[in-house]
């Protein structure tokens, strides 16, 4: 599989002076972690902690018993678009108790992704609702869990999600993947800008 592991990483480059912030958030297990992981040039700054047995008393388990460890501030990593731009890639804790850091996290965003787990949708609904109440624009990606498929408009109708807002599908182990997924948002993120004056500079490096 397509690995960000076996990449050389280059350091930030003295002369990058612009700094784009991106959001990975979602549910629980979505693979937030794995995303960030697997798209970073560099060595990730993660916050994951083993997951005790006094965490089942509060955190929802249901359908990701196999998860031995769990963000509990958030994971960073960087990609570099050229000289001048570098995107910032944070991934947001998803247990309900760590809902509180999102508002903060989403402050001076650019955009988000919203990571979903088909198998546990319902954890979508929270990060889907602060995202429009702070008027961020974002994209909602699938991730493959290798669970039973759904149609498209299956899972809009689920999420209740606009028609305007890009529904794709991943699979956040993958670099190749984890990518098309921040090029279909920067794309949205440009699309919602009607004056073409206005719109923000992406260079072409990402695609």
């Amino acid at each position: 599989m397509d690995s960000a592991t076996s990449e050389t990483r280059t350091p930030l480059g003295a002369s990058a002076d612009n700094g784009l912030k991106i959001v990975v958030v979602g549910g629980f297990g979505a693979g937030k972690t794995t995303m960030v992981r697997s798209v970073s040039e560099i060595r990730p700054l993660n916050t994951e902690e083993t997951m005790t047995q006094a965490g089942e008393s509060v955190d929802d388990l249901s359908g990701v018993r196999g998860k031995t460890a769990t963000t509990v501030a958030f994971d960073f990593g960087r990609i570099t678009l050229d000289e001048h731009n570098v995107l910032y890639l944070f991934g947001a804790p998803g247990q309900e108790r760590f809902w509180f850091l999102w508002d903060r996290l989403f402050s001076g965003t650019l955009g988000a992704v919203v990571l979903v787990d088909t198998r546990r949708i319902d954890d979508s609904w929270y990060a889907i609702d602060r995202l429009e109440k702070h008027g961020t624009p974002f994209i909602v990606a699938c991730n493959d869990f290798g669970g039973p498929a759904f149609a498209p408009e299956q899972v809009r109708e689920a999420l209740d999600l606009d028609p305007h807002v890009p529904l794709v599908t991943c699979d956040a182990r993958s670099r190749a993947s984890s990518k098309l997924v921040l090029i279909s948002l920067v794309e949205h993120i440009q699309a919602l800008y009607a004056a073409p004056d206005s719109a923000p500079a992406f260079p072409q490096e990402l695609v």
